[in-house]
C-alpha cells in the first residue's frame, strides 16, 4: 500500500493543495479532483464508517487515501529503518574520504605489445565485408519502404 501511495505522493496528488488537510463531509461534495483520485479518497471515507475498520481511522486520513504513515516510512519488521540507511550512508562516505587519502591499490600495466591489426585470415575479412554489405542493404530497403509508405518513393 505504501508503494501505491508513494506513486501519488511523489507526483503531487493535487496541484492545488485540496488534499493538504483533513477532510470533512462537506468537503467531499465539492472536491474537485481527477476521477481516480477522487474515488480513492471517497473509498477511504466510505470504509471509515465500518465498525471492523474503525481502528484504522480512515475518515481522519481520507486526504492521504487512508494511509496514516509517511509514504517513505521504513519498518524494522519488514525492512530497514531510515536511521540505519543514514548510518550506512555516513559510513560509506567516511570510508570513501579515507580511501581518497591513501594511494590507490590499482595495478599499472607498463608492458604493451603490438599484436597486429585487421583480420586473422581472409575468411574472417570476407565475413566482415559480407555482413557490412548486408546491413547497408537492409538499411536502404527499410528507408525505401518508409518513403514508399509516405508516397515519397525515390
Amino acid at each position: 500500500m505504501a508503494a501505491y501511495i508513494a506513486k501519488y505522493a511523489t507526483k503531487s496528488t493535487d496541484a492545488f493543495g485540496r488534499l493538504d488537510h483533513r477532510l470533512h463531509e462537506s468537503d467531499l461534495v465539492s472536491l474537485d479532483l481527477r476521477p481516480h483520485l477522487k474515488r480513492l479518497v471517497t473509498t477511504a471515507w466510505d470504509l471509515g464508517v465500518r465498525p471492523e475498520l474503525e481502528h484504522l481511522r480512515l475518515r481522519q486520513w481520507a486526504h492521504t487515501l487512508g494511509f496514516r504513515g509517511h509514504w517513505l516510512t521504513k519498518s524494522q519488521r519488514y525492512s530497514t529503518t531510515l536511521g540505519a540507511l543514514r548510518a550506512a550512508r555516513a559510513e560509506w562516505a567516511r570510508t570513501r574520504r579515507a580511501s581518497a587519502d591513501r594511494p590507490s591499490a590499482a595495478t599499472a600495466i607498463k608492458d604493451w605489445r603490438y599484436l597486429g591489426r585487421g583480420w586473422d585470415n581472409q575468411g574472417d575479412a570476407w565475413l566482415a565485408r559480407t555482413a557490412a554489405a548486408e546491413a547497408a542493404e537492409a538499411r536502404k530497403l527499410a528507408r525505401d519502404a518508409r518513403l514508399a509508405e509516405r508516397g515519397l518513393r525515390r
